[in-house]
């Protein structure tokens, strides 16, 4: 069967365009509607004049992106309990194949990260995302937001200070990380509390994202005591036909619970020095629903 020029292109740009729209949504659902708005510009327009079809597929999809954004903070949606953003599946295979650049790509998409860069603005937040997790020149990014380059420079200062300030710095090797996650998951499952105490900080956090349609803390818990004792009283009570996976999730390795087949329950840990400094778990439905194919 012959495929279109026009979507042969566009679908060997998809996985990039996805990677800027979720990186400056937070919401897999929303990147995918604005890849979709990309898609129908770049089917409907004339591009006999476009001379390079990534540059232009990633100025259209920010500018959605942005347009979109501002939208979502308009409307001043309150959200029950802690928000976290919509787990996104990573898998950068063999596509990237320089350790730095795959630590970049995993960082900019870090659960962290993106909770993070929601304080930011709009275009402040497309910015950082075009020049820390792509690496476009300012020039490049100010066609790209039809800003002046001088001042796109400024709001990329300025989101850089802004994320360096407010994010933790973790430890973020693979293999550390997920062997951390595993004894983690092993401890948790068994409810042994000793077990979870030998790996929990201290002044651990755990953040919980329900959005009020699961059950989960409301506030974040803090303290290594409260975190431990969370999770025994979660294996006490069980999850009806469990099935557990351990996924590649936000650039980093994660927990996936499932019950009865459907996506119940993500786990990430964010691990430093051989402790877990931060608990995420999303049980809220809305945010799990495209993990079903994991299972």
């Amino acid at each position: 069967m012959t495929v279109d020029p026009a979507t042969e292109v566009f679908e060997e740009h998809r996985p990039l365009l996805m990677g800027v729209a979720y990186r400056m949504l937070g919401r897999v659902a929303d990147a995918e509607d604005v890849v979709q708005d990309a898609w129908l510009r770049w089917s409907a327009d004339d591009r006999s004049g476009v001379r390079e079809p990534r540059g232009f597929l990633v100025r259209v999809t920010t500018r959605l992106a942005i347009d979109r954004l501002r939208r979502i903070k308009a409307r001043g949606e309150t959200y029950v309990g802690p928000w976290l953003p919509e787990p996104y599946v990573t898998d950068f295979g063999g596509t990237v194949a320089d350790t730095a650049e795959r630590a970049v790509l995993a960082d900019s998409v870090s659960l962290a990260v993106l909770v993070v860069m929601e304080t930011l603005s709009p275009l402040e937040r497309a910015v950082f995302v075009l020049r820390e997790a792509f690496g476009h020149p300012y020039a490049d990014i100010a066609a790209m937001t039809g800003r002046g380059e001088a001042a796109v420079r400024q709001l990329g200062a300025r989101a850089r200070r802004h994320v360096d300030e407010r994010r933790p710095r973790y430890d973020v090797d693979p293999a550390r990380r997920r062997a951390l996650t595993e004894r983690f998951l092993a401890a948790a499952a068994g409810g042994d509390l000793a077990g979870l105490m030998e790996l929990l900080a201290p002044d651990v956090r755990l953040v919980g994202d329900s959005g009020g349609k699961a059950r989960a803390p409301l506030r974040v818990l803090d303290g290594a005591d409260h975190v431990g004792r969370f999770f025994v009283g979660v294996a006490g009570k069980g999850v009806p036909d469990a099935f557990v996976l351990l996924v590649e999730l936000n650039g980093g390795p994660a927990v996936l619970v499932l019950s009865g087949g459907k996506p119940d329950t993500v786990v990430q840990l964010d691990v430093d020095e051989g402790r877990v400094r931060t608990v995420y778990v999303v049980r809220n439905p809305d945010k799990l629903a495209a993990l079903a194919a994991l299972r």
